[in-house]
């Protein structure tokens, strides 16, 4: 059971390193939430229509990120509310299982990228 877990885990660190694109700086301003939306697929296991309405969001989110980075006031709320609308619209789309391993690779993404939530509220 423990060989299961350790391999589980380093299947989740090996996907999230893989999961968003571009240079890895830890400035929240830098992402653009570009999604390497081939391996999001493959990691989540996406149907075909699946993947279609994914990379719709994918391209959605990436938009919404890049608006919010632009902004001169509220640039974190902007990215909350962004974060917050790829997840809800994410839910609509995904399973359960699908769903929940989407926020936590969300969640280690936006960790990486030195993104706090909390901090914008």
């Amino acid at each position: 059971m423990k060989r299961l877990g350790l391999t589980l885990a380093a299947a989740l660190v090996f996907s999230v390193s893989m999961f968003a694109e571009g240079v890895q700086d830890n400035n929240a301003q830098k992402w653009n939430g570009s999604i390497n939306k081939s391996k999001l697929t493959k990691y989540l296991n996406l149907s075909s229509n699946q993947h279609e309405k994914v990379a719709d969001i994918c391209d959605y989110f990436e938009q919404e990120m890049t608006r919010a980075n632009a902004s001169k006031t509220d640039n974190k709320e902007k990215v909350r509310k962004a974060v917050y609308g790829n997840l809800k619209l994410m839910k609509q789309t995904l399973d359960d299982k699908q769903y929940s391993n989407y926020v936590r690779l969300m969640a280690m993404t936006l960790r990486n990228k030195g993104i706090d939530l909390n901090e914008a509220k």
